[in-house]
């Protein structure tokens, strides 16, 4: 059976395969990465450039395996490059560093005294100094541009009018043997936690320290829950005002209204904040021009579609009217800054497993590519214009601090975080395949080798699908679903971008919704074909698949369709549509991806819902699921293996009581790695 299925998907196959050119030879000693190698990985986030240019902060976050924990601190490298140093040291989390505008001070968010707090350091050294006791927490700090006042959000009872009201309230909690809530709008839980009654407020307090001001009070979350992007909330250029984003939709109570708003309001609190957008779908991240002429944000035009292109906008704080800049470019937009003069603006967006990097002249509106080709993300521009700054990363490089020379194009390293230990390790670079799937349409691929590897040896191949199922595999570094960690056991790992994934257009990308089981399962079976008949150094008669969330919807989707896989790994995969849409959260997601709702489309939730094949189950399979996963709710796991069972599969079920949609915890993820590696070994071996 799989040979003719093969055999079928090969005829239909014409193909286009590049790889870049040979890396540099490793060490003789070079060996597979493991899971103590993985966990030792320094994870690099968060650059933020110095105002005068000359000097870059970024966080290191460390995992310690032992404590089951991770801890940040904060670094500083000279822009020019040099030798990186430590500014803090604490064994809490030190995190999101914001230089002042005169730069002789970093704010940032510390645990140290216990709970989230903003705290201040020289970054010439020094004692951070305790600037919020806020007994909410905080987080989120930003400076305003006088330097005079920061702004942070912190989540509390909206009929609480002070601090202290809100520690006796949360006291007062947390004391009572009653932990009943009575709820009468949903929502009632989000990705991994109930609701608890708090909303998410912007607060404003002087940068000598002294009250914080609630200035977004009122029964609504600023940034609102999901659908954002980096910053929900910024200062004007004369500090005089905060923009910041919220959703007031009677809808989003039920679970359904995607229309964020951008409102603005005074840094002193009282009266009704401003409505700037009239937008339907969604608006985020407001930034003004650095001569407060403009207000620049994101925008969909689809309301209820949480995947929709992003547009960069334009709003005119002096008419009152707002400009699509990118309407005619099919590129949705992932994040963007000012550039120096306000004449100017950079952005970047996904292209093809990469990022391509883009700056918009103002008063022309041209769009100019400026760099493409690589795996980027938080990007700053230097005060003169002439250099881009970023994290840069690659499938088998973890993120680093770069730079570019906007006009030589010449990049140049500034950071080797973990020189040492990945120069003991064996791992490929990506190599990209492109293949005819399904309607015709070529669909992109990565494909990575093994360590150690020997064209003339046959290796077992897996495929691993991403979730989202709007999103995309990338040439980076992932602290989860790490491909190189399933090629270090000997296997060539390829991942498929089939239809629904981004970077490739928006019609790419709308052609999932209403299709889930259609056209991504044929682009995948077509790429088992065009691997087979590429790659003679691949094993035809092993093959595995495992994927995540919509990537774990494929694999049960697969359990039933095709018997050509030797096994399976499911994580937190969605089996049964209708009881999902009753459990999950977001219910616009469901209701766009299904066309409604199970009693207004009840065609589309019989059609694409794994649990309809359940008598066609053959394949072995891993489930894996955890209690707090409220996204793709525990159920959904627990209906899968019981059905395997029940069919009498060979199956296992790896439970985590206290993980959520991800698995976060070193030791929990260690548990996860091995337990995967041992089912395919019994079947890939």
């Amino acid at each position: 059976m799989k040979k003719a299925v093969l055999a079928i998907c090969l005829l239909f196959l014409s193909v286009v395969v590049c790889a870049p050119p040979a890396a540099a030879a490793q060490s003789a000693a070079a060996r597979p990465i493991a899971f103590d190698d993985f966990i030792r990985i320094k994870r690099v986030t968060d650059l933020q450039l110095s105002p005068d240019g000359s000097s870059i902060a970024y966080v290191v976050t460390v995992m310690d395996k032992a404590a089951n924990r991770g801890a940040s601190d904060i670094w500083l490298v000279p822009a020019r490059g040099g030798e990186p140093r430590r500014l803090t040291s604490s064994p809490a989390a030190d995190m999101n560093p914001r230089w002042s505008p005169d730069g002789r001070t970093i704010a940032f968010i510390s645990t140290r005294s216990g709970s989230p707090q903003v705290w201040k350091i020289d970054p010439n050294g020094g004692e951070a100094v305790q600037l919020t006791r806020i007994s909410t927490g905080a987080s989120g700090v930003i400076w305003s541009p006088s330097g005079t006042h920061l702004a942070f959000v912190s989540s509390v009872f909206p009929d609480c009018l002070d601090d202290e009201s809100n520690r006796k309230k949360m006291e007062a909690v947390e004391a009572s043997k009653v932990k009943g809530r009575l709820f009468d709008h949903l929502l009632i839980r989000h990705w991994n936690a109930w609701s608890d009654g708090t909303r998410s407020h912007v607060f404003v307090i002087p940068a000598a320290g002294g009250t914080a001001v609630d200035i977004t009070p009122g029964d609504f979350d600023v940034p609102p829950i999901a659908l954002g992007g980096a910053q929900g909330y910024t200062f004007s250029p004369d500090g005089s005002e905060i923009a910041f984003v919220r959703n007031v939709d009677p809808e989003f109570r039920l679970g359904l209204g995607t229309n964020n708003d951008i409102f603005v309001t005074g840094i002193a609190g009282g009266g009704e904040p401003k409505k700037l957008t009239a937008n339907k779908a969604i608006d985020h991240s407001p930034s003004y021009s650095p001569d407060g002429r403009f207000l620049a944000y994101l925008a969909m035009a689809r309301p209820g579609f949480e995947a929709d292109k992003l547009s960069l906008m334009l709003f005119d704080r002096k008419t009152g009217t707002a400009d699509n800049l990118t309407g005619s470019l099919d590129y949705s937009v992932r994040a963007f800054f000012w550039a120096p003069g306000s004449t100017a603006l950079y952005f970047d967006a996904e292209e093809k497993g990469r990022t391509a990097v883009f700056r918009l002249t103002l008063p022309t509106k041209k769009v100019e590519k400026v760099f493409e080709g690589h795996t980027l993300s938080t990007l700053a521009l230097s005060p003169d214009g002439r250099t881009l700054y970023f994290l840069k990363q690659a499938l088998n490089r973890p993120n680093d601090v770069w730079s570019l020379d906007l006009k030589t194009k010449t990049l140049a390293q500034l950071t080797k975080v973990n020189a040492d230990l990945l120069a003991g390790l064996d791992m490929k670079p990506a190599e990209e395949f492109w293949f005819a799937g399904a309607a015709g349409d070529k669909v992109h691929g990565f494909l990575l080798k093994p360590p150690a590897f020997d064209p003339s040896k046959k290796y077992p191949l897996l495929m691993l699908i991403h979730g989202g199922p709007q999103s995309s595999f990338g040439d980076e570094f992932h602290y989860r679903w790490n491909a190189q960690m399933f090629a270090a056991a000997g296997y060539v790992t390829a991942m498929v971008n089939f239809h629904g994934s981004t970077g490739y257009g928006q019609a790419f990308t709308d052609s999932i919704s209403g299709d889930w089981g259609g056209k991504p399962y044929e682009d995948i079976i077509k790429a088992v074909g065009f691997l087979h008949g590429t790659y003679p150094f691949i094993d035809m008669n092993k093959l595995g698949a495992a994927g995540a969330s919509y990537g774990g919807y494929m694999i049960d989707w697969i359990e039933g369709q095709t018997a050509i896989f030797n096994c399976l790994v499911s994580h937190d995969g969605v089996f049964d549509l209708r009881s999902m849409y009753g459990a999950t959260e977001e219910l616009w997601f469901p209701e766009w991806e299904y066309r409604g709702t199970p009693w207004t489309s009840p065609e589309q939730y019989t059609k694409w819902s794994p649990s309809m094949y359940v008598k066609n189950f053959k394949t072995p399979c891993l489930i894996i699921h955890s209690a707090n996963d409220f996204r793709v709710p525990l159920e959904q796991g627990l209906q899968f293996f019981t059905s395997l069972q029940r069919m009498g599969v060979p199956s296992k079920l790896l439970y985590f009581p206290d993980e959520d949609h991800i698995i976060s915890k070193p030791q929990n993820a260690e548990l996860w790695w091995k337990t995967i590696h041992d089912w395919l070994a019994t079947y890939l071996k």
